[in-house]
């Protein structure tokens, strides 16, 4: 097979764009017949999907071009499709995290709040307010996303394949979520485990960010299983490297280049690779008594980040993740993974190292 053309992925999220766009605009009119609010909620997750990366379209995209697809249509359907599910999941991420605020701005469920208050509404009914628009927005794109999967203009059989691989994303992801809740909320008998943590992390991130995405572009490619069964793997390992990057980065990043707060997960108590590794060592008392803690002070997190890199965490985590993107670059070597598959993808196992320097 050839390469697809320089400018083709470029082309192609560009149509993935304009069908968002026109996705939104259409449910925001049809919006308009009911209550007012309706609208702005439609509005408002329209602003959600607004200023992503679009990784997974990514995802879908470079596997479908890579293994010689040359349908824009149907490719193009499917990444919209991860796209409405990746802003679903956002949604309700942020209302499980108690979050307001996402990319800068007020997310939906700040949004409706801040809206409540100004017409009188007490903090409380504000904040139900808000987090109720934010799980019917949530709700909606779920749905949305196997609407839109389910009329590609593919086979039956392609179909059920594909709603299968989306299905099992989002069985995943929950189970991932739920998992993050119970370990930050230490509704475990005993202390978790590494493992425990590298689970969590593989379930809420990996299935629908990278494998499904992967597996997805592959099968309309006419990719067989064992590329498929590769692309799955592969997406595993860089779900977690991926996820381990942002643990470090949570820590010991630089906001202002990375736009990631360095005292949110720490405020949070949330159970990172980091935290896990830490509770091992003989520092850890010097950890637990700030973990979770809301009032946490930048220069106390800065105090935690230095004893997480003195206790070893940093370098343990940094290594875990090179030894996964190094399995996941591997996996790329097989006949059954054409050179123009193989050499993005080895780019972004390769880009998950690094991103603090």
């Amino acid at each position: 097979m050839t390469a697809a053309p320089a400018d083709t992925l470029a082309d192609d999220l560009a149509s993935v764009e304009q069908r968002i766009d026109r996705f939104f605009t259409e449910r925001i009119s049809a919006a308009s017949a009911y209550d007012p609010s309706y609208r702005r909620l439609w509005e408002s997750a329209r602003d959600a999907a607004d200023g992503g990366k679009r990784i997974r379209p990514r995802f879908v995209l470079l596997a479908y071009r890579g293994l010689g697809g040359v349908e824009r249509d149907v490719a193009c359907t499917a990444a919209v499709a991860y796209e409405l599910l990746h802003t679903a999941f956002l949604l309700h991420d942020d209302v499980i995290d108690g979050d307001t605020v996402r990319r800068g701005r007020p997310n939906t469920a700040g949004e409706f709040a801040a809206d409540a208050v100004t017409r009188g509404a007490s903090a409380l009914r504000a904040r139900r307010w808000g987090e109720s628009g934010a799980i019917l927005a949530g709700d909606l794109l779920l749905h949305a996303a196997s609407t839109v999967l389910a009329r590609a203009d593919t086979d039956e059989w392609t179909r059920e394949r594909l709603l299968d691989i989306l299905d099992h994303s989002v069985f995943v992801t929950a189970a991932g979520e739920l998992a993050d809740v119970a370990l930050s909320e230490r509704l475990g008998d005993d202390a978790p485990a590494l493992e425990d943590v590298l689970a969590m992390t593989e379930h809420k991130t990996a299935a629908y960010s990278v494998s499904g995405p992967l597996m997805t572009g592959a099968l309309l490619a006419g990719g067989g299983e064992d590329v498929l069964a590769s692309l799955a793997e592969y997406g595993r390992l860089v779900g977690i490297a991926f996820q381990l990057g942002d643990d470090l980065l949570g820590v010991f990043g630089a906001e202002d280049v990375t736009g990631k707060s360095i005292v949110s997960d720490l405020r949070q108590g949330k159970e990172t690779s980091l935290i896990a590794y830490a509770r091992g060592t003989a520092r850890w008392e010097e950890v637990a008594p700030a973990l979770g803690r809301g009032d946490l002070a930048p220069h106390e997190a800065g105090r935690l980040a230095t004893v997480l890199e003195e206790c070893g965490a940093r370098r343990f985590v940094e290594r875990l993740l090179a030894d996964h993107v190094d399995r996941a670059v591997a996996l790329l070597d097989s006949p059954s993974i054409p050179p123009a598959l193989a050499e993005p993808l080895a780019d972004v196992a390769r880009s998950c190292i690094g991103r603090i320097a």
